[in-house]
């Protein structure tokens, strides 16, 4: 019985650990990942109760049920919690979005084996079965919330639109889950090549994101040095962002122009702020306390709603506002 215990439940949280090690960059929030393996749990227990009225109402085959609508029911409610996270703009890379989502598919799985090991251990002697559901099934739930949250948030990377972006992301989950279903291959083999892929996957996928991440750090961070020293220094109007805000004039009030400067300035600021952060998380190095931070947020915040949407979308190419510079943002807010 220990060893069902063993390969059925724990094989899943060692991989979710492996990810939050290759997270070099610290990205994740340890109150968001809580959420998400709470999440997990939750959308299992309402897959459950939901699979079960479906079944009994539905004139189909345990087959037909478990390759079509079961994947369409679970990746829905599990892919939930994560679909809210990147709409709340709490997420900002695909690194993030894959460990958040594979957490919540790990507590998933560990919900439904513990279930089934309630249920059928005592009358299933045959071990093979629990290592396939510890290694096969449960790596699945996982990769396939992973998988969503990674390609949401590469589509969200390209500026296509959410629902663009959570199409997308939830017909691979759900194409995955229901072909992992299907058992087109035996059972041994299915479990396999999930462990083989998945893995891989998304191991290659940190690789390749972490780069462009440290990439967008460096370049980014000169050029805000740069613009914010212009300003400081009265330059500002000599370059030509300098010269478009002064066009800028002509189709605002000269008060909000002036807010327009004080938001630029002090967004600058912060993000410098915000990427210094992740520098020093990453080092893990002691991160120094600013006791005005939270005045400064509050005042971005103030000048935001006083330039209005109109001269925040004027203002949005000066600095190339997307979502992961707004999400950002979010790392000051937590301190």
């Amino acid at each position: 019985m220990i060893i069902k215990v063993f390969v059925s439940l724990i094989p899943v949280f060692l991989f979710l650990i492996m990810l939050l090690y290759l997270d070099s960059l610290k990205l994740v929030n340890k109150s968001l990942l809580l959420i998400c393996l709470g999440w997990g749990l939750v959308s299992a227990g309402m897959s459950f109760f939901l699979n079960t009225f479906l079944i009994n109402h539905l004139n189909v085959s345990f087959g037909t049920y478990s390759g079509f609508i079961a994947p369409f029911v679970e990746e829905w409610l599990k892919c939930g919690m994560l679909w809210l996270l990147i709409k709340r703009n709490k997420i900002g890379f695909m690194i993030d979005g894959a460990i958040y989502g594979f957490s919540i598919g790990a507590a998933f799985a560990f919900a439904e084996n513990l279930f089934y090991l309630t249920q059928f251990a005592g009358n299933d002697s045959n071990l093979m079965i629990w290592i396939t559901r510890g290694f096969g099934t449960a790596v699945m739930h996982g990769g396939t919330a992973a998988i969503f949250g990674i390609l949401c948030m590469s589509a969200l990377n390209r500026h296509s639109s959410l629902t663009m972006a959570t199409i997308s992301g939830i017909a691979a989950a759900i194409l995955i889950h229901g072909i992992f279903n299907q058992f087109l291959v035996s059972p041994l083999v299915s479990t396999v090549l999930i462990l083989l892929m998945v893995p891989l996957s998304i191991i290659f996928i940190f690789n390749l994101n972490e780069k462009s991440i440290r990439d967008w750090l460096e370049l980014e961070f000169d050029s805000e040095v740069g613009m914010l020293r212009m300003i400081r220094k009265g330059q500002f109007s000599q370059t030509k962002t300098g010269d478009y805000l002064v066009s800028l004039k002509a189709h605002f009030p000269g008060e909000m122009v002036l807010d327009m400067y004080c938001f630029i300035s002090l967004y600058l600021e912060l993000s410098m702020k915000a990427k210094s952060l992740m520098m020093l998380k990453e080092n893990d190095l002691v991160i120094p306390s600013d006791p005005e931070l939270k005045d400064k947020l509050c005042e971005l915040k103030a000048l935001r709603k006083s330039i209005g949407r109109g001269g925040y979308l004027a203002i949005s190419p000066v600095l190339r506002m997307n979502r992961k510079d707004l999400w950002k943002l979010s790392l000051l807010e937590k301190g």
